[in-house]
């Protein structure tokens, strides 16, 4: 049974990491999709993004099922989620001043939680995956993100009433993965003396 869990530890190729490739490859798609359309560039980026979305579902799923959890997925898959987020997010703040702090927001947390879990990992030799507080946040920013694709018109109150709560959750995101990540340097360094 020990040899089941750990068989895709080391693996590259794994059908959930090949699902993250894909939704990397979706990245221009949402991106020309959404600029390329004037009447329906918003709905067809919707539809990638939420491809995007259901293989990130999927990819989870049959990890998880079959036991096809690997390091390099534990990196690739929210690799594939926060640059999917910066593009979208990068695209709706050009349209919609109220997204420029959510987006100067998310490469903040983005790239502290990239280091510090870089850092962490170096020293602990353990690559963790994303914690629930992570995948609540990947789905706030989710439906913030598809109300501004869906409705044009979206009323301000509620444009940013969901920016409001993105951010509020990137920020409690944020600071338990510095704390996380933190804790697992000063296992990692406690064990070396």
């Amino acid at each position: 049974m020990e040899k089941d869990q750990n068989f895709y530890k080391n693996k590259i190729i794994t059908i959930p990491n090949v699902l993250s490739l894909f939704r990397l490859i979706l990245i221009p798609v949402i991106i020309v999709c959404y600029f390329v359309s004037e009447k329906n560039g918003h709905w067809y980026a919707l539809i990638a993004f939420g491809v995007s979305a259901l293989t990130d579902v999927l990819d989870g799923i049959i990890a998880r099922k079959f036991n096809m959890i690997s390091d390099v997925g534990k990196i690739l898959d929210p690799m594939a989620d926060k640059l999917t987020q910066l593009a979208l997010a990068l695209c709706l703040a050009i349209e919609y001043y109220v997204i420029i702090p959510l987006l100067v927001l998310l490469v903040i947390k983005d790239f502290v939680i990239g280091l510090t879990g870089l850092i962490a990992t170096k020293k602990s030799n353990v690559v963790v995956g994303a914690a629930w507080h992570g995948k609540l946040n990947t789905v706030l920013l989710f439906v913030c993100m598809a109300l501004h694709l869906i409705w044009q018109d979206l009323p301000f109150w509620l444009s940013l009433t969901s920016v409001c709560i993105s951010m509020v959750m990137m920020v409690i995101t944020l600071t338990l993965y510095i704390i996380r990540n933190a804790k697992m340097y000063k296992s990692a360094k406690k064990q070396e003396l």
